[in-house]
């Protein structure tokens, strides 16, 4: 029998909105987060990592904690998950007083349409994770702003990249997206209009891990949309292609957290805002 020996390996948080909330409490505005826990060694570990961060957990009882291996090759990965849907307990009920954005992934369904119906009413900005077809999805849509998501969504639906931004529309989602990898992101603005931000070219020999690329992308351009309202969507998505550019180069989703200073590194970098071939 034999088989590779791995050189180096990350043990670290994970999950879509996890992530997310990770990457922007580690550029300074930390969220809070319901997040299903269970009472073993992993959930009081990922409890343990929440505080380090500062991130208040509103936890949701399961039985065990979800687990992923992921084994990154060539720019590519490959993905074990082992998940525990079966929630023991209702939804935490949380006062929304004073909340400014709310970002969600659709993996507890009951608690997305909840909250996003809430904050909705409320006019709080809503963004959604699309990474792939939940059971309240075409639901879900009606109450959210911002709707970011992945070419798994499309292939699952049947559409192509055209289509979803157009199926996006209809639903009411007032910018939506679809996150490319290394051809970066199609997404249409405020006004309708279709446009694309390409990916930064960073070389192959780099890459190291895109598992979780696109969670700190949408950590990131909700951190940017809070903390500069005033700025628009090309703005925000740009900052965060710069977050999730540094994400690759790293091994796991902590190691790959930027802060405001690696995203501006990156910026210098690659010249952002400065080379035309950067802008749609």
């Amino acid at each position: 029998m034999s088989g590779d020996i791995a050189s180096a390996y990350a043990v670290s948080f994970g999950g879509n909105a996890v992530t997310a909330a990770f990457c922007c409490a580690k550029l300074g505005i930390v969220p809070d987060l319901i997040a299903t826990v269970a009472n073993d060694w992993l959930g009081r570990m990922f409890q343990d990592m929440s505080a380090k961060y500062g991130i208040s957990i509103h936890p949701r009882k399961v039985n065990s904690s979800s687990l992923s291996f992921i084994m990154p090759k060539d720019g590519k990965r490959a993905i074990v998950r082992c998940r525990d849907d079966e929630h023991i307990h209702p939804f935490p009920v949380l006062n929304l007083g004073g909340c400014r954005a709310l970002h969600i992934d659709g993996h507890q369904p009951d608690a997305a349409i909840h909250y996003a119906r809430l904050c909705r009413e409320a006019g709080i900005l809503t963004s959604l994770d699309g990474g792939g077809l939940r059971t309240n999805t075409h639901e879900l849509l009606e109450f959210i702003d911002i709707a970011i998501v992945a070419e798994r969504l499309c292939e699952q639906m049947d559409l192509t990249l055209e289509k979803m931004l157009d199926y996006l529309k209809s639903r009411g989602c007032r910018v939506g997206g679809v996150t490319m990898g290394e051809r970066g992101l199609l997404w249409y603005d405020e006004t309708g209009a279709v446009r694309t931000l390409p990916a930064l070219p960073i070389a192959s020999d780099r890459v190291l891990d895109t598992n979780g690329a696109g969670d700190v992308f949408h950590g990131a351009y909700i951190y940017s949309y809070l903390g500069n309202p005033g700025k628009g969507w090309h703005d925000h998505f740009e900052f965060a292609r710069a977050a999730s550019t540094y994400k690759i180069q790293r091994l796991g989703n902590e190691a790959g957290l930027p802060t405001l200073a690696d995203i501006e590194a990156v910026k210098r970098e690659f010249q952002v805002g400065r080379k035309k071939e950067f802008w749609d």
